[in-house]
């Protein structure tokens, strides 16, 4: 079943709920700040758990204390999708248990 791009108003209303996160240049994105570099790197394990779960990926960044993502659907022809908030949302529910500002 083909995934439908989101209208502009369904984007910002969206957005709305996920604070911290914006959209640039297309794409979906968030950073977030840990205390430490293994705490970043555990919230980047636990994020890319949930991508698999949810068979949707995104650009997933660790630096030395930071994490940052950035998706799109690839098959909606680089639009955002439900899909998309679907993993916003599960990794800002994830990200207070590891600490991320």
């Amino acid at each position: 079943m083909p995934v439908e791009p989101l209208s502009q108003k369904e984007i910002e209303d969206r957005l709305a709920e996920l604070p911290g996160w914006s959209v640039a240049d297309g794409r979906l994105t968030r950073s977030y700040r840990l205390g430490t570099h293994f705490a970043a790197t555990a919230m980047v394990v636990h994020v890319a758990q949930v991508q698999e779960e949810l068979d949707h990926h995104s650009d997933l960044t660790l630096g030395y204390n930071t994490v940052a993502l950035s998706v799109h659907t690839h098959s909606a022809g680089g639009a955002l999708t439900e899909k998309d908030f679907q993993l916003a949302q599960r990794v800002e529910a994830l990200a207070a248990g590891h600490g991320a500002q």
